[in-house]
């Protein structure tokens, strides 16, 4: 069974090993150097295994241009988010065009950008077109604006593994995944994307597209979020949870996606769906604010954009989803496209009154969360608790 083919039709590998690997350490050592910030180890990273196909390295002034105003590469290829790779004056100084740049991670080589453009680039206008604003409130807003002045483009290569990679029973790369769809004969495959616990609305919609899917991707990122979100190793437990006890197993796959956060709303959504098909999906699932922060954009803002592609450029189905919730009318999950009941009925929790229980000890309601997934947090909780009490 055939799967969706990578965006761009390849699937991209900047994993260099053998001779080319060895030449390229052994010269490294007269190489200026740059150290790079999480968020640009995780997309060297997911450039290199081909995650971000077609992408072989980090953007281009003409690709970057393009990305920023169309959402498009310039040969035409769907992409909604910049990647880029940023220095400061100082160290674009030392940088020269066409001569390759030794990339650092915690002061260990772990690739070479072939530096082919250094260019000048205006951070408010990429806010303002990708974030949809200009507030320094907004955390990729602000990610932009901590960046250096300078953007350095050109394609890369990988040399070593990332120091100390989390979750490696999971970390599976693209064309790992693939070879495990098509090991259980899949080929329609949705993927989820996910940086919070799975709870009783997001197991409901994700059970929803099973049913039209062969298998599901339970696909959450573990690179570099905001503070305040839970951290990934207790959300990784929760997954583990809710999976063993809800689930079939022959019908789901756990794996992380090491990208950072950038809360930019519907073009992440995009983003995140091309993702997915590189990894071999052939279905994503857009909730609610997909990928929003605060009151930045509208609640269904995130399907709206896709309707600014052409299906054949996207190469996957995205599944639109409403707002979902326990319905005591309904006696079922249910959401606004399916209940006709008040919505005092409904059964919702604030993020607030969600971290109020879990504080206390105490289970949302079972309609909210599964207890077995509660109980991993409160536990957690509990743990980070007794932790500062006793530091302080």
């Amino acid at each position: 069974m055939k799967l969706s083919r990578p965006h761009g039709g390849t699937l991209v590998n900047r994993q260099i090993t053998g001779i080319e690997r060895e030449r390229l350490i052994e010269s490294s050592s007269s190489m200026p150097r740059l150290d790079l910030s999480p968020r640009e180890s995780s997309d060297l990273e997911l450039i290199a295994n081909g995650a971000y196909s077609p992408l072989e390295g980090f953007m281009d002034s003409v690709d970057y241009s393009s990305v920023i105003v169309n959402m498009r590469l310039t040969n035409g290829v769907a992409w909604p988010l910049p990647v880029t790779l940023s220095a400061t004056n100082e160290e674009a100084s030392a940088f020269i065009e066409d001569r390759d740049v030794g990339l650092y991670e915690r002061g260990r080589l772990i690739g070479v950008l072939h530096l082919t453009e250094k260019y000048r680039y205006d951070k408010q206008r990429e806010a303002e077109l990708v974030y949809r604003t200009t507030d320094d409130a907004h955390p990729g807003v602000h990610a932009l604006y901590q960046q250096g002045t300078w953007l350095l483009g050109g394609r890369v290569s990988v040399l070593n593994q990332r120091h100390n990679p989390a979750f490696p029973q999971y970390r599976l790369d693209p064309s790992e995944t693939r070879a495990l769809f098509q090991l259980r004969g899949w080929r329609r495959v949705v993927a989820f994307q996910t940086r919070n616990p799975v709870h009783r609305a997001h197991e409901y919609i994700q059970k929803c597209a099973l049913e039209i899917a062969d298998g599901l991707l339970l696909h959450p990122l573990v690179g570099e979020t905001k503070s305040g979100d839970i951290p990934a190793s207790v959300r990784i437990q929760s997954y583990e949870t809710i999976l063993k006890h809800y689930y079939p197993a022959t019908r789901t796959i756990l794996a992380v996606l090491p990208a950072a956060m950038r809360y930019a709303g519907p073009r992440e959504a995009v983003f995140h769906a091309l993702i997915r098909k590189n990894y071999g999906c052939s279905h994503f699932i857009v909730g609610r604010d997909h990928a929003g922060v605060g009151n930045y954009y509208g609640s269904y803002d995130a399907h709206h954009i896709f309707d600014e592609f052409d299906v054949e450029e996207l190469g996957l189905t995205p599944l639109f989803f409403d707002h979902t919730f326990y319905c005591r009318s309904c006696g079922a999950m249910a959401s606004n496209k399916t209940c006709p009941h008040d919505p005092t009925a409904h059964v919702t929790l604030s993020g607030t009154k969600v971290r109020e229980l879990l504080n206390a000890g105490e289970l949302p309601p079972i309609e909210f969360s599964r207890p077995e997934v509660a109980q991993v947090l409160i536990d957690a909780q509990q743990a980070l608790l007794t932790e500062q009490l006793v530091g302080s």
